[in-house]
This record gives structure tokens, sequence and C-alpha cells, in this order.
């Protein structure tokens, strides 16, 4: 029986950092997967050429990941970028209802709470606020995923992430390195934490620590048996 799974990600490069291998084991499985973007993941400035000329290469890159990672569906919200504290959450909390309405997922992945980006923690918070636990909805599952140059960096003061759910991406994960070659300007060299060798070295990381070569690992923000 196949699942049907949406993945709400504040900027595009953001599903591929997080849970790219996951996105792909879904669709090797036969789950139906869409993906929520809330903002372009250009800065927000005034409408000038250049910054329209960089949203769209951040589209186009999102469009190539996506597809490197079998997904077809996928939605592009308007938010203003590393400003979504400035808009009413209700407002983020229905655009992300209206998707759910959409696809009437039974899994959602998105960002930890935590997040240093403020952007991540906007979009956990409407997830959360429109997934409000109730008989009639579809979602059973939520899971947090980690972001480098994110969710490792804020306060040690804040909970830190600590993971309880692992996938094995050990099959995938040179699908999650071919999506994330789409956002080569968005990567970094390392020893940056958002660098090719960090990621896959997090990927080891959470792999060998479980008995696997390469795996990512979630939050459980909740699980229903039904």
């Amino acid at each position: 029986m196949s699942n049907t799974i949406l993945v709400v990600a504040a900027h595009s490069d953001d599903e591929a950092l997080g849970c790219g291998g996951t996105i792909a084991k879904h669709i090797a499985q036969g789950d139906q997967v869409t993906v929520a973007f809330m903002t372009n993941g250009v800065a927000s400035r005034l409408d000038t050429p250049e910054h329209n000329t960089n949203a769209t290469k951040r589209e186009s890159a999102a469009q190539l990941a996506l597809k490197a990672l079998g997904v077809s569906n996928f939605h592009q919200f308007d938010f203003p970028d590393n400003k979504m504290d400035t808009v009413a959450l209700l407002e983020v909390t229905q655009a992300i209802e209206s998707v759910i309405s959409a696809c009437k997922p039974d899994t959602i992945y998105t960002h930890f709470g935590h997040d240093l980006n403020i952007d991540h923690r906007i979009t956990h918070k409407a997830v959360m606020t429109a997934c409000r636990p109730q008989s009639w909805s579809s979602v059973k599952k939520i899971l947090s995923f980690e972001v480098l140059s994110s969710t490792e960096w804020n306060s040690p003061s804040i909970n830190a992430f600590q993971p309880h759910y692992i996938v094995d991406i050990s099959n995938y994960w040179n699908k999650k390195l071919a999506a994330l070659k789409c956002y080569e300007d968005e990567m970094r060299d390392f020893p940056h934490s958002r660098s090719y060798q960090c990621v896959e070295a997090l990927a080891i990381l959470r792999g060998a620590t479980h008995g696997f070569e390469k795996a990512e690992a979630f939050f459980v923000e909740r699980i229903l048996d039904v």
C-alpha cells in the first residue's frame, strides 16, 4: 500500500539537505510525494532585475533537484525570504492547509522547531498549527529533519536536535547528491557545514551509528498507530 508524503520546506535546497535520500526512497517504493516551498529562497529586496533573475534561477534549480529525486508535484509560495516572521502565522498556516487539502498526506516532513533560521522555525510552527490533531485529519506522522548550517548552529541553550527516527538511504545517496548538485550556488567550500563533504559526513555518521552505510535522521513530532 502506497503512502502519500508532503515535504514542507522553507527554501528550495532544504528538502535535498534535510530529506533528499528519504524522498528518493519514498518514490522508489511507489509513494506519492509532494514538496511545498514557502519562499523563493532569494533574500527579499526591491523588485530589481537582479533579484528576479536570481529567483528564476533558484526555481529552475529546484525543478532540476526535484526531478533528480523523482518528484513531479510541487508548490512554490512567495513568502518573504528570511522575513517570514513579518507575515501573520495564519497566512502561512493557511497556505500549508491548502496543500494538505489538495494532496491529503499521511506523512509530513518539515523543519526542526529550534533551527537558527527564522523561516525554518516559522514553517515548523505553521505545519504544526495546520496539523492540529483532529479525527478527520489525514496526517498521521510528522517528522522534522535537520539542515546543516541551521539546525546545529542554534544556541546551546535551545533544545538540540536529538533524532529518534532513522532512514537508511545507503541506496539513495547518489540521488541526494545529484539533487544537491543542482543547488551548486547554495553549497559552500569545506569546512563549511553546508559543503558536500560535511553533508556526506553527516549521512555516514547517522548511518554508521545505526548499522547503515548512510542515513538521514528525524525528530518525531507525531506518530499515530491507527
